[in-house]
C-alpha cells in the first residue's frame, strides 16, 4: 500500500524491504556458513497455558520431521530472532535434509497481530486507499499462524511428513503426548483430523503467548517510548529521518512505524504487498527451469490469484508481502529468494535498481570488459561490467507483468545514470538507525563504529 509520511506522537514515521546466497552461487553447507550467535533476548517469564507448552515442546521437536533431524526451530532459530541461522537462500530440508525450499525463511518475531489477507485491506496509516495486505507466508496464502504451522510440517522439501496422520502419530508416542491429552482431552488422539489441527493450534498459542516472539525490546523501544537509556545517537536519527523523507529513503511508505493494530508498538510493516522486481536468484534448484516464476500473490505456491492465462494481465503477478523491519540488522539474506545477502546490499538495490540497473540484473549481448572500470561499483550481483548489450531489468517476471512494478521512491523508475536518491552518508545512516531495530538492547549499550556520532 502506497502513502506518504506522517508525524505520530512527535516521533517521525519512517521504510525499506527485506529477505542469500549469491546470484550465481551455489548453496553453500549450513555448518561452514553460520553466522555469531546474536545476543541473547531477555524477557519477562510468562506462564503458558497448557496448548502453548504443547506447542513450545512441537517447537523444538526434531522427531517432527521426515528426517528426524529438523523441527521449527531449526529454521526459526531464537537466537536468531526466529529467523535462520546461517546465510542460505534457501533452507534445506527433505527426507535427507538435501532438498532447497521454496522461499527464503522469515523471522517470526511478530506475527501476532497480522490481519487475515483481503485484496482490499484497510491501510494502517489511516488514510491510504485499501489494497492487497494482510495473511502470513510471502504471497499471504494462509490467514492464522495454524494455518501456517501446517506448511512446513507436510512441505516435501521442507519437514517432509508423508501425511498429516504422521505428524499425529509421532506427537502420540511423544513424551508430551500425556500434555497433549491435558489440552485437548483423553480422546485426543481419537480423530487423526481434529488432533492435527489442534497440534498446530498448540504452534499458534505458543507463538502468541511467549513473549520472545515479540518482546519489544529494542534500542527504538526505549526511544519511542522516551526511556531512559533510550536516546538514538546523531546518526541514528539522520537515519531515522532519511527513513521517513519521501523523497529520500521512503522507507516508511510500505514499512510503516506509527502505532499498530490494537494499540500495539510499531510494526515496521504496513502488511502491504508490493512488486519491486527483485532480481532472479539463479542459485535455487527450481530456477534451473527458465520457464519458471515465483510470481507472489499469483502463484505458483497461491492458487486463488492465477492468471487465466499465459497472456492475461493480473495485477497480482510479482507482488510480496511487506516483512516487518524488526531485527533486520541480524538477517543474513533478504526478499523472497533470497537472492540479496547483506542489509547494505538490500538498501544499495533499492538506491540503484533504476540508476544502475547492471549492477542487479544479467546483460545481454555486448562485451565483458576483462578488468571493470575504476567507476564500477563491487557491491552489486553482477561483478563484470560489459560495454554495450541490452540489460534485462526485472529478469525474474515476464514482461506482460512488469507493468505492476512500483514506482516509488527510492525504486521511482528514474533513467539510468541519474541521480541516487540516497547519498553515501544516506545509507550509512540509514543502516545505523535500522540497528537501532534489534531486539535484546540494553540501556547504556553503547553504539558502534560510526553509529556512536
Amino acid at each position: 500500500m502506497r502513502f506518504n509520511t506522517l508525524y505520530l506522537s512527535g516521533i517521525l514515521l519512517m521504510g525499506l524491504t527485506a529477505c542469500g546466497g549469491s546470484r550465481d552461487a551455489a548453496p553453500v553447507s549450513p555448518a561452514n556458513n553460520a553466522a555469531p550467535p546474536a545476543a541473547p533476548v531477555i524477557v519477562a517469564p510468562v506462564k503458558l497455558s497448557v496448548a502453548a507448552q504443547v506447542g513450545q515442546k512441537m517447537f523444538f521437536d526434531q522427531s517432527l520431521s521426515g528426517s528426524g533431524k529438523m523441527s521449527c526451530a531449526t529454521c526459526h532459530d531464537p537466537a536468531f530472532a526466529y529467523g535462520p541461522p546461517n546465510n542460505l537462500a534457501m533452507q534445506l530440508g527433505g527426507p535427507k535434509l538435501d532438498q532447497m525450499g521454496n522461499r527464503a525463511v522469515p523471522s517470526l518475531r511478530y506475527k501476532d497481530i497480522t490481519p487475515a489477507y483481503a485484496d482490499l485491506l484497510d491501510n494502517p496509516d489511516g488514510f491510504s486507499a485499501p489494497g492487497p495486505g494482510g495473511g502470513f507466508t510471502a504471497d499471504g496464502r494462509v490467514d492464522t499462524l495454524a494455518e501456517q504451522a501446517k506448511i512446513p510440517l507436510l512441505d516435501p522439501v521442507e519437514m517432509a511428513n508423508a501425511s498429516s496422520a504422521d505428524v499425529v502419530k509421532k506427537i502420540q508416542a511423544s513424551a508430551y503426548a500425556d500434555l497433549f491429552r491435558q489440552a485437548y482431552g483423553q480422546d485426543a488422539f481419537a480423530d487423526s483430523d481434529a488432533a492435527f489441527n489442534n497440534a498446530t493450534k498448540a504452534l499458534q498459542a505458543f507463538q502468541m503467548e511467549d513473549t520472545s516472539f515479540h518482546p519489544y525490546s529494542s534500542k527504538f523501544d526505549l526511544y519511542a517510548a522516551n526511556k531512559i537509556g533510550g536516546s538514538l545517537t546523531a546518526a541514528e536519527m539522520r537515519g531515522l529521518k532519511i527513513f521517513s523523507d519521501p523523497q529520500v529513503g521512503n522507507c516508511s511508505s510500505c514499512h510503516y512505524q506509527g502505532a499498530g493494530l490494537n494499540g500495539s508498538s510499531a510494526l515496521f510493516t504496513d502488511f502491504s504487498y508490493e512488486a519491486i522486481g527483485v532480481p532472479r536468484n539463479n542459485g535455487i534448484s527450481l530456477n534451473q527451469d527458465a520457464t519458471r516464476f515465483d510470481m507472489g500473490v499469483c502463484g505458483p505456491l497461491r492458487s486463488d490469484h492465477k492468471p487465466k492465462s499465459a497472456t492475461d494481465a493480473n495485477s497480482f503477478c510479482g507482488m510480496f508481502k511487506t516483512p516487518t523491519l524488526r531485527n533486520v540488522a541480524t538477517r543474513k539474506v533478504f526478499f523472497h529468494n533470497g537472492v540479496i545477502n547483506s542489509l547494505e546490499q538490500a538498501i544499495r538495490f533499492y538506491n540503484t535498481r533504476d540508476t544502475m540497473p547492471e549492477l542487479w540484473y544479467p546483460t545481454v549481448g555486448g562485451t565483458a570488459l576483462k578488468t571493470n572500470d575504476a567507476s564500477f561499483p563491487s557491491y552489486g550481483l553482477i561483478k563484470t561490467q560489459y560495454k554495450g548489450g541490452k540489460v534485462q531489468k526485472y529478469d525474474d517476471l515476464p514482461a506482460i507483468y512488469q507493468g505492476n512494478i512500483d514506482t516509488q521512491l527510492p525504486l521511482d523508475g528514474r533513467k539510468a545514470g541519474s541521480k541516487e536518491p540516497m547519498t553515501e552518508q544516506n545509507i550509512a545512516d540509514l543502516i545505523c538507525f535500522l540497528g537501532t531495530l534489534t531486539d535484546g538492547y540494553q540501556p547504556g549499550q553503547a553504539a558502534s563504529g560510526k553509529c556512536a556520532d
